[in-house]
């Protein structure tokens, strides 16, 4: 077994802390102040194909493996969790369920405007369905060519900024996972309109809101796989989506601990670094062997991801454990800090805020361990879901 990066993977993610550390972290305290990721950045960002990442090359992309794509996601968490969850949603499960389920022309005509100028955003989640995401109610009408769609959308992460809409809505009634349909819809189509920014406890750079469909017609064309495969599309998309949270949930525990680490050995108390002090010790150790872990399963995840290999579990296991443990390393890097940690002066605060959301969003905890046990209690059903 293998665990060392190939010099290509070692090289992204050497260039990628450069950049992170030279373009984000300095000004990502007052991104989550202002709760805004400046257009400047944007621009750098798209510069350096962080938004072409899993594209392929023949459409303009970067083009890169997944195992460098979980790399190059950790070390933008490392800096800040909100500018990571913009490119990973951009990428998983903006840009990928294209390359994995459209047409050539859709390919075409999507993917190269994808790594170039147009922002993606994924839209499942609704006011009424979130874990049971079948049970969504937004419509898609027949008439004619097109499709009709009225409805409303939740918790959509890059929605402020999108130009490119993955939307999935009910083409039958009468069937429920079976019943949903995936369509791209372009932010500018007409009955397609932008609603609340929704108010967060982290990762406030990022934006997130709801949207609403009021006739909103959509051609045929449009249309993302077969008529009432939706679902399988969505749960696709999000099985490489998981994989990103958890390099996320990493970046974020890896931040947490380097500065855990430099606060206790700066912090003198009793006439001493608390460093000394076997309680403090105790918790970094625990906080790298847990990330080191969490590591693991990540890349575990992204490899046979890379291999075409069913990867659902494991993606789900990744993602479990990751965010537990960026959740735990983000309180124990407060409580080190100890009263200081609750302030703003220092930026545990922030990761303590943006660590939770790796447990709630591309499907909760409790989702990740349903999928993870019908792996082991129900293999044949996972094989044949839709």
């Amino acid at each position: 077994m293998d665990f060392q990066l190939t010099e290509e993977q070692e090289m992204l993610r050497a260039a990628t802390r450069e950049f992170a550390e030279g373009e984000i972290a300095p000004i990502a305290a007052s991104m989550d102040e202002q709760a805004c990721i400046p257009s400047d950045l944007r621009r750098k960002l798209r510069e350096q194909n962080y938004f072409s990442l899993l594209i392929p090359e023949e459409f303009g992309g970067a083009g890169i493996d997944h195992v460098a794509y979980s790399i190059i996601l950790v070390e933008l968490a490392r800096a800040s969790a909100a500018v990571s969850i913009v490119i990973a949603v951009h990428n998983s499960v903006g840009a990928t369920p294209i390359q994995m389920f459209g047409t050539e022309e859709q390919k075409k005509k999507w993917l190269p405007l994808l790594a170039r100028d147009y922002l993606g955003a994924f839209a499942l989640t609704e006011p009424g369905s979130g874990s049971d995401a079948a049970a969504l109610i937004t419509r898609a009408d027949r008439s004619g060519d097109h499709y009709v769609l009225n409805g409303s959308k939740t918790f959509i992460t890059n929605g402020q900024f999108a130009d490119l809409f993955l939307v999935m809505a009910r083409t039958s009634q009468e069937q429920k996972h079976r019943g949903i349909t995936a369509f791209l819809i372009e932010k500018d189509t007409p009955g397609l309109r932008l609603g609340k920014q929704i108010h967060k406890m982290g990762i406030l750079a990022s934006d997130t809101i709801e949207i609403s469909f009021e006739d909103c017609r959509v051609p045929e064309e449009n249309r993302l796989g077969p008529e009432g495969r939706g679902f399988r599309v969505a749960m696709q998309a999000l099985d490489g989506g998981r994989i990103g949270v958890a390099a996320q949930a990493v970046g974020i525990a890896q931040a947490c601990l380097e500065a855990a680490a430099k606060y206790a050995r700066e912090r003198i108390q009793f006439e001493r670094p608390i460093s000394e002090f076997q309680a403090i010790q105790w918790m970094i150790a625990d906080m790298s062997t847990e990330i080191d872990a969490a590591r693991l399963l990540m890349l575990r995840a992204a490899w046979l991801k890379d291999q075409g290999m069913p990867c659902g579990p494991q993606a789900s296991m990744a993602k479990l454990y990751a965010s537990r443990v960026a959740r735990v390393a983000a309180d124990y890097a407060v409580q080190i800090h100890g009263g200081y940690g609750y302030t703003k002066e220092f930026a545990v605060e922030r990761y303590y805020r943006d660590a939770k959301v790796t447990e709630l969003y591309e499907g909760t905890s409790e989702i990740q361990r349903i999928v993870i046990a019908g792996s082991i209690l129900h293999p044949k059903e996972r094989k044949s879901a839709p």
